[in-house]
């Protein structure tokens, strides 16, 4: 990514921005938002339930108005549609978190990050997943290559874990009064399980 940043000479790309959460987009924003003109795609059906989506989706609206008064951050959003995440990761519930479910989710998502990426005619995509010490970059730079290639829009590899940007990430929801989640998001990631009233499709 530092290659890719020294080559950019102030030209400012229009960056597309996967956004998993708020606290996982908060030091991202900061760093990015000085070379790219970003727009933030909100597309996370992992996230159980919709009380949650809501407050997530509420806490990553709070910190763009905290980060960016002017309003330089574009949002997309897409409503949540916990049917295609379901399909996605069918037969493999009793999956352990990291595992092949979690591929299937990163696979879910950057592949509808890229598309959009396309459709929209962006330089370039990421995603703030490889954020998270719980996620795995080489598999996600990996997928985020795939789709680069399949969709014709440059992937922008990163592991926005290092140099501290985790650690800023709190102080920057700290200073905000971000809400800071305590579990991924899916209904398998909750510890210990919560019951809700939703019907699973």
């Amino acid at each position: 990514m530092d290659e890719i940043l020294s080559q950019l000479q102030g030209t400012r790309p229009r960056l597309l921005l996967h956004s998993c959460c708020g606290p996982c987009s908060s030091s991202v924003l900061e760093d990015l938002s000085r070379f790219f003109r970003v727009t933030l795609f909100w597309y996370n059906p992992n996230i159980f339930p919709q009380e949650e989506f809501d407050r997530r989706l509420a806490a990553q609206k709070k910190l763009l108005r905290a980060m960016d008064p002017a309003g330089e951050i574009a949002i997309l959003e897409v409503p949540r549609d916990p049917a295609v995440w379901y399909r996605a990761v069918s037969g493999l519930e009793g999956e352990p978190e990291g595992g092949l479910r979690c591929t299937e989710c990163f696979r879910l998502r950057l592949y509808e990050a890229a598309k959009a990426a396309a459709e929209g005619g962006f330089d370039c995509w990421c995603s703030t997943l490889t954020l998270s010490r719980h996620k795995d970059p080489v598999r996600i730079n990996a997928l985020g290559e795939q789709y680069a290639r399949e969709f014709g829009v440059p992937w922008l590899p990163s592991e926005f874990k290092k140099r501290g940007r985790e650690l800023r990430s709190k102080e920057l929801c700290e200073q905000y009064g971000i809400y800071r989640q305590n579990y991924c998001g899916c209904e398998y990631s909750l510890q210990p399980k919560k019951t809700t009233n939703e019907v699973h499709p």
